[in-house]
Protein backbone atom coordinates (compact mmCIF):
# COMPACT_ATOMS: atom_id res chain seq x y z
CA UNK A 1 0.00 0.00 0.00
CA UNK A 2 1.29 3.19 -0.84
CA UNK A 3 1.79 5.90 2.03
CA UNK A 4 0.61 9.52 0.60
CA UNK A 5 2.79 12.07 2.05
CA UNK A 6 2.19 15.93 1.58
CA UNK A 7 5.54 17.96 2.03
CA UNK A 8 5.32 21.78 2.98
CA UNK A 9 8.47 23.72 3.57
CA UNK A 10 9.42 27.04 2.31
CA UNK A 11 12.79 26.06 1.58
CA UNK A 12 12.35 24.75 -2.28
CA UNK A 13 16.02 22.61 -1.69
CA UNK A 14 14.85 20.87 1.42
CA UNK A 15 11.84 19.89 -0.09
CA UNK A 16 12.99 18.77 -3.37
CA UNK A 17 15.66 16.48 -0.87
CA UNK A 18 12.97 15.59 0.96
CA UNK A 19 10.25 14.91 -2.05
CA UNK A 20 13.00 12.87 -3.87
CA UNK A 21 14.30 10.91 -0.26
CA UNK A 22 10.58 9.72 -0.08
CA UNK A 23 10.00 8.77 -3.14
CA UNK A 24 13.05 6.62 -3.53
CA UNK A 25 11.74 4.66 -0.54
CA UNK A 26 8.49 3.92 -1.79
CA UNK A 27 6.02 7.10 -0.40
CA UNK A 28 4.22 9.01 -2.48
CA UNK A 29 4.64 12.62 -2.22
CA UNK A 30 0.92 13.61 -3.28
CA UNK A 31 2.05 17.36 -3.15
CA UNK A 32 3.98 20.10 -2.15
CA UNK A 33 3.36 23.81 -0.53
CA UNK A 34 5.90 26.67 0.53
CA UNK A 35 3.52 28.22 2.89
CA UNK A 36 0.35 27.57 5.52
CA UNK A 37 -1.82 28.83 3.09
CA UNK A 38 -1.33 26.55 0.29
CA UNK A 39 -0.52 23.91 2.55
CA UNK A 40 -4.46 23.99 3.61
CA UNK A 41 -5.83 24.12 -0.04
CA UNK A 42 -4.06 21.16 -1.26
CA UNK A 43 -4.62 19.10 1.82
CA UNK A 44 -8.03 19.72 0.83
CA UNK A 45 -7.56 18.67 -2.32
CA UNK A 46 -5.03 15.88 -2.63
CA UNK A 47 -6.03 14.08 1.20
CA UNK A 48 -2.83 12.78 2.24
CA UNK A 49 -2.62 10.15 4.86
CA UNK A 50 0.50 12.31 6.65
CA UNK A 51 1.98 16.01 6.23
CA UNK A 52 5.56 16.61 6.80
CA UNK A 53 5.69 20.07 7.62
CA UNK A 54 7.92 22.80 8.63
CA UNK A 55 7.15 25.38 11.51
CA UNK A 56 8.27 28.75 10.10
CA UNK A 57 6.59 30.00 7.34
CA UNK A 58 5.73 32.80 5.57
CA UNK A 59 1.95 34.01 5.39
CA UNK A 60 0.59 31.59 7.54
CA UNK A 61 2.86 29.04 9.76
CA UNK A 62 3.12 25.61 10.60
CA UNK A 63 1.41 25.44 13.56
CA UNK A 64 -1.35 27.58 12.56
CA UNK A 65 -1.95 26.00 9.30
CA UNK A 66 -1.45 22.60 11.39
CA UNK A 67 -4.19 23.38 13.84
CA UNK A 68 -6.94 24.26 10.95
CA UNK A 69 -5.82 21.15 8.80
CA UNK A 70 -6.19 19.22 12.39
CA UNK A 71 -9.91 20.63 12.38
CA UNK A 72 -11.44 20.56 9.46
CA UNK A 73 -9.65 17.41 7.66
CA UNK A 74 -7.98 15.29 11.22
CA UNK A 75 -4.86 14.96 8.64
CA UNK A 76 -1.41 14.25 11.31
CA UNK A 77 1.50 15.95 10.77
CA UNK A 78 4.88 15.16 11.02
CA UNK A 79 6.99 18.83 11.78
CA UNK A 80 10.32 19.11 10.07
CA UNK A 81 11.82 21.72 12.95
CA UNK A 82 15.26 23.67 13.33
CA UNK A 83 13.89 24.37 16.64
CA UNK A 84 15.46 23.33 19.66
CA UNK A 85 13.76 20.53 21.47
CA UNK A 86 12.35 22.23 24.25
CA UNK A 87 10.59 25.12 21.98
CA UNK A 88 9.28 22.02 20.04
CA UNK A 89 7.47 20.36 23.27
CA UNK A 90 5.16 23.83 23.09
CA UNK A 91 4.01 22.73 19.94
CA UNK A 92 3.71 18.90 20.52
CA UNK A 93 0.22 19.07 22.49
CA UNK A 94 -1.89 19.47 19.69
CA UNK A 95 -3.90 15.79 18.86
CA UNK A 96 -2.71 15.51 15.19
CA UNK A 97 0.79 16.41 15.95
CA UNK A 98 2.71 13.04 15.44
CA UNK A 99 6.22 14.39 16.32
CA UNK A 100 9.34 15.92 14.59
CA UNK A 101 12.18 16.09 12.66
CA UNK A 102 15.16 17.87 13.25
CA UNK A 103 17.10 20.06 10.63
CA UNK A 104 19.23 19.12 9.16
CA UNK A 105 17.51 15.96 8.24
CA UNK A 106 18.87 12.61 6.57
CA UNK A 107 17.48 9.33 5.89
CA UNK A 108 18.87 7.97 9.34
CA UNK A 109 16.01 9.98 11.01
CA UNK A 110 13.07 10.75 8.98
CA UNK A 111 12.43 7.42 7.14
CA UNK A 112 12.05 5.66 11.23
CA UNK A 113 9.83 8.92 11.77
CA UNK A 114 7.84 7.87 9.47
CA UNK A 115 7.53 4.88 10.08
CA UNK A 116 6.38 5.17 13.29
CA UNK A 117 3.34 8.23 12.85
CA UNK A 118 2.15 5.61 9.53
CA UNK A 119 2.10 2.45 12.17
CA UNK A 120 0.22 5.40 15.02
CA UNK A 121 -1.96 6.53 11.65
CA UNK A 122 -2.91 2.52 11.39
CA UNK A 123 -3.17 2.48 15.05
CA UNK A 124 -5.24 5.02 15.14
CA UNK A 125 -7.75 4.07 11.98
CA UNK A 126 -7.84 0.53 13.46
CA UNK A 127 -9.26 1.74 16.69
CA UNK A 128 -11.26 4.32 14.87
CA UNK A 129 -13.13 1.28 12.83
CA UNK A 130 -13.49 -1.01 16.07
CA UNK A 131 -15.20 1.71 17.93
CA UNK A 132 -17.59 2.34 15.06
CA UNK A 133 -17.99 -1.08 14.58
CA UNK A 134 -19.42 -1.28 18.45
CA UNK A 135 -21.32 1.63 18.31
CA UNK A 136 -23.05 0.09 15.16
CA UNK A 137 -23.37 -2.91 16.89
CA UNK A 138 -24.89 -1.22 20.26
CA UNK A 139 -27.23 1.10 17.85
CA UNK A 140 -28.50 -2.33 15.96
CA UNK A 141 -28.85 -3.82 19.88
CA UNK A 142 -31.18 -1.22 20.94
CA UNK A 143 -33.36 -1.44 18.15
CA UNK A 144 -33.90 -4.87 18.86
CA UNK A 145 -34.46 -4.38 22.12
CA UNK A 146 -37.21 -1.73 21.16
CA UNK A 147 -38.88 -3.97 18.67
CA UNK A 148 -38.79 -7.16 21.82
CA UNK A 149 -40.28 -4.04 24.41
CA UNK A 150 -43.13 -3.99 21.73
CA UNK A 151 -44.16 -7.47 20.93
CA UNK A 152 -44.16 -7.83 24.46
CA UNK A 153 -46.89 -4.99 25.18
CA UNK A 154 -48.42 -5.37 21.92
CA UNK A 155 -48.53 -9.53 21.97
CA UNK A 156 -48.03 -10.14 25.82
CA UNK A 157 -45.26 -11.88 25.19
CA UNK A 158 -42.31 -12.68 27.43
CA UNK A 159 -38.71 -11.15 26.62
CA UNK A 160 -37.80 -15.06 25.64
CA UNK A 161 -40.65 -15.23 23.33
CA UNK A 162 -40.71 -11.75 22.01
CA UNK A 163 -36.55 -12.39 21.16
CA UNK A 164 -37.14 -15.66 19.46
CA UNK A 165 -39.93 -14.06 17.62
CA UNK A 166 -37.84 -11.71 15.93
CA UNK A 167 -34.92 -14.22 15.57
CA UNK A 168 -37.04 -17.10 14.05
CA UNK A 169 -38.51 -13.94 11.64
CA UNK A 170 -35.03 -13.11 10.59
CA UNK A 171 -33.97 -16.58 9.70
CA UNK A 172 -37.17 -17.57 7.49
CA UNK A 173 -36.89 -14.29 5.48
CA UNK A 174 -33.00 -14.72 5.70
CA UNK A 175 -32.26 -10.57 6.73
CA UNK A 176 -30.50 -9.52 9.70
CA UNK A 177 -32.60 -9.04 12.96
CA UNK A 178 -32.19 -5.28 13.37
CA UNK A 179 -34.82 -5.14 9.96
CA UNK A 180 -36.98 -7.02 10.93
CA UNK A 181 -36.67 -4.83 14.45
CA UNK A 182 -36.80 -2.13 12.45
CA UNK A 183 -39.83 -3.17 10.36
CA UNK A 184 -41.95 -4.58 13.81
CA UNK A 185 -41.08 -1.46 15.21
CA UNK A 186 -42.97 0.97 12.35
CA UNK A 187 -45.43 -1.55 12.14
CA UNK A 188 -46.15 -1.29 16.03
CA UNK A 189 -46.09 2.00 16.20
CA UNK A 190 -48.24 3.06 13.19
CA UNK A 191 -50.71 0.80 14.73
CA UNK A 192 -50.29 2.24 18.09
Amino acid sequence: MTRKVMIVDDESLIAMDLKFMLEDNGYEVVAQANNGESAIELAFTHKPQLILMDIKMPKLDGLKASKIIEQQLGIPVLFISAFSEKELLLYMKQDNILGYVMKPFSERNVLPALEVAFHQIDKFNRLNGELLHKQTELEKRKIIERAKGLLMQSENLSEDEAYKKIRSESMQTQQEMVFIARRIINTLQVNS
